[in-house]
């Protein structure tokens, strides 16, 4: 066949989504919100979405999560629809899995919220460490669901594999291969976890080194897809990668900005933030989460359009409590003002949100009063301040590095000698050490 009547009829994976709604649990995101987000993450992942369902329970069902005849009617819905993935809202256990797995048939595989959040973060991990990341969270995801490996055996024997009907031969080697495997991503999770404990390492050093210089920091936080990549590309001139998907940005990206009164400060687009975010997600990124932490200031965009904005905000400050950040200031900017049809309703949305600034990172609007916000606030921020810490008191040295920017160090007999500026809150920590000499006289970063 001549090369150019070579046809690849690659078939796109078509997707049913199940939700479930407890009577008794209350939430701000009704079954229909979690639902539409669901389809947006399946097509961010290159799933078609080709019909969804629910159900209301007053309990879980401990086999199937849903009832019986739910399930039953997923099957026949499977026949009509042809769909080749079951996406359930909520995280199943190994067991729900398997049994929803073994009614809808060999062709149909059932993925719950987290597994699909995992395969997006692996297609968006183009750096090392997001790579060992999401390889490690995967592994630790997959491993109590390994026996789904060895239904295989099953369809061979006509039984259960490893079982009292998996058929002679199958019995040992299949319970002896499960063993293996298990072995092996036990070890892979071991050998992921030491390399990733080298890139903390590494990451740490780069930290101490930035602390050395004084430029604040000032983390881009977030729900997934509210416009943080395209602000940093709007305030600093860069390219960083912009879509229309959820987590199209996930490694971390640092560029330098200078502010409208000459400032200079670093702006880190960090991974986005999403509701029911997996908990072997938060533990995987601990290194890369810590670069919030380590920030002067949060500049938390919202998409001000979304019809679920505020759950989104407090969806953000719940993980940002998780991982001990809620103590860092934030400014709130309500991004894609643009999108609305008139004032009246820009003003009626903005007024959710008290003590935020109205943007739109696209077109550039109110960028100039944000940045100026920013440069106020780091400016109230940080204290210029000079020190003479005695050698007794080392561990306030170690703590100004930690915590403060330094310009100058030095050392005469009795103590370290040092010039630069610390965050407002520790001043009175410092104030027995202050001397007069040698105290930076510009503010932060000019």
């Amino acid at each position: 066949m001549p090369k150019e009547m070579i046809s690849l009829d690659i078939r796109v994976e078509r997707g049913f989504l199940m939700g479930v709604e407890l009577k008794r649990k209350r939430s701000e995101w009704s079954i229909e919100d979690s639902l539409a987000e669901l389809a947006q993450l399946a097509r961010t992942a290159g799933i078609e979405v080709v019909g969804q369902a629910y159900q209301r329970l007053d309990r879980i069902h401990p086999a199937t999560y849903i009832g019986s005849g739910k399930v039953e009617e997923l099957v026949m819905l499977q026949r009509e629809l042809d769909y080749d993935v079951l996406l359930f809202d909520q995280d199943l256990s190994p067991r729900q899995q398997r049994e929803l797995e073994r009614a809808l048939g060999q062709d149909v595989k059932v993925l719950d919220r987290t597994a699909l959040i995992l395969d997006i973060f692996a297609q968006h991990a183009h750096t090392r460490e997001g790579a060992l990341q999401v390889e490690l969270a995967q592994y630790e995801y997959r491993l109590p669901r390994l026996t789904r490996a060895w239904t295989h055996l099953a369809r061979q024997a006509g039984g259960r594999a490893g079982g009292s009907t998996g058929g002679v031969g199958l019995r040992g080697p299949g319970e002896t291969q499960l063993e293996m495997d298990r072995q092996h991503i036990e070890d892979r999770i071991a050998q992921l976890k030491r390399e990733l404990e080298a890139v903390h390492r590494h990451r740490e050093l780069y930290r101490a080194r930035r602390r050395r210089t004084p430029i604040p920091i000032v983390s881009i936080i977030g729900y997934t897809n509210a416009g943080k990549s395209t602000l940093l590309n709007a305030v600093s001139g860069s390219e960083v990668l912009v879509e229309d998907k959820l987590f199209a940005t996930l490694d971390p990206t640092t560029r330098r900005v200078t502010l409208p009164e000459g400032m200079e400060a670093l702006f880190t687009d960090t991974v986005g933030f999403i509701q029911k975010l997996p908990t072997q997600l938060v533990a995987a990124f601990h290194a890369t989460l810590e670069e919030i932490n380590e920030a002067d200031l949060l500049l938390h965009i919202v998409d001000v359009t979304h019809p679920k904005a505020q759950a989104q905000c407090r969806a953000v400050e719940e993980t940002l409590e998780e991982i001990g950040s809620d103590h860092i200031p934030v400014i709130n900017a309500l991004n894609k003002i643009d999108r609305f049809d008139d004032s009246e309703a820009a003003q009626s949305a903005v007024r959710a949100f008290p003590n935020s600034i109205a943007i739109s990172a696209r077109y550039g609007l109110g960028l100039r009063p944000l940045l100026e916000r920013i440069e106020e606030i780091l400016n109230r921020r940080w204290v210029p301040i000079a020190v003479h810490i005695p050698f007794s008191a080392g561990e306030s040295v170690a703590l100004f590095h930690r915590r403060g920017r330094v310009e100058t160090e030095s050392y005469d007999p009795t103590g370290t000698i040092i010039s630069g500026w610390l965050p407002l809150q520790l001043v009175g920590r410092f104030q027995s050490y202050v001397v007069e000499e040698d105290k930076p006289s510009a503010p932060v970063g000019r």
